[in-house]
């Protein structure tokens, strides 16, 4: 345990690996943080709250209160705060998860942040409370997964298909390249013009080819530095695809809200707590 911040993982059972990244829980010791920057990823994000409701702004935005929410892929920094949230569950989604547990695109959440009774039904209402009354994490992750896997079984009986081939080797060309890829080089791999392949990438994602390149490339750059905290600016750019350290201060500001430096010395206390291997499980 941490001083700021119990963390809890577990790695999703085999029957979820392709939808589900990861499945956390969070637990503050003391007052959450005034604010905490919800950045862009590759990933749609769940969060269901064992206590009080977790406020989400989007830039300019007003806060929003959920007790248990979806949100879509975004290229933009969620503002978190304003609420005396301390504990919860947070899932990592795929885009195939889109598809299969939420039964949409991942594009149809882009940019959204939802609560999770409008896209898992009414059923998804009741975990925060049957969440809180468990006694511990592992029981509460079995709960979780339980959940997630009947989902999984609904949906398989009604056959849903997948996103076009094409579109799916590009966003993995794009994942195994972190982002570095030319959105042109994919267009010609996959047989199709730069534009179309934009717009049919759009339609299943939500964010361009080009934007989901960015936010791949920032997601790299922000596990750099979580790991390595120290690591010069300009070798970081270096490693991560970036033209040079002002690109990567003009990227990080774009999609963060912030520099780099300013995101470490105001959140990566509290994302070292919460990758301490000690407070896992």
């Amino acid at each position: 345990m941490s001083g700021l911040l119990e963390h809890h993982a577990r790695a999703p059972v085999a029957a979820l690996r392709p939808y589900l990244a990861e499945l956390t829980g969070y637990a503050y010791a003391g007052e959450p943080p005034e604010l905490h920057r919800g950045l862009p990823s590759q990933h749609l994000t769940l969060v269901i709250c064992l206590d009080e409701p977790l406020g989400v702004a989007w830039p300019g935005g007003p806060v929003e209160k959920f007790h248990a929410l979806a949100g879509g892929l975004h290229d933009t920094a969620v503002r978190i705060g304003q609420s005396p949230n301390r504990a919860g569950l947070q899932l990592a989604l795929t885009p195939a998860g889109s598809r299969l547990l939420l039964g949409v695109p991942a594009g149809e959440l882009s940019r959204l942040v939802l609560d999770l009774g409008d896209v898992l039904g009414p059923q998804a209402r009741l975990l925060p409370e049957r969440l809180a009354e468990l006694p511990d994490w592992p029981q509460r992750f079995d709960l979780v997964e339980r959940f997630l896997t009947d989902a999984v079984r609904r949906r398989s009986r009604r056959q849903l298909t997948g996103p076009q081939p094409e579109v799916g080797w590009a966003w993995q060309r794009l994942r195994d390249s972190a982002g570095t890829a030319g959105v042109q080089e994919i267009a010609a791999e996959v047989g199709w013009s730069r534009r179309h392949l934009g717009e049919r990438f759009g339609q299943e994602f939500g964010l361009s080819p080009k934007v989901a390149a960015r936010v791949l490339r920032f997601e790299r750059a922000v596990g750099r530095l979580r790991t390595s905290p120290q690591l010069r600016l300009a070798d970081l750019a270096a490693q991560c695809g970036f033209a040079d350290q002002a690109h990567l201060t003009r990227e990080w500001q774009a999609l963060a809200g912030c520099t780099p430096r300013q995101w470490i010395a105001e959140e990566l206390p509290y994302v070292q707590d919460l990758e301490s291997p000690a407070a896992a499980s």
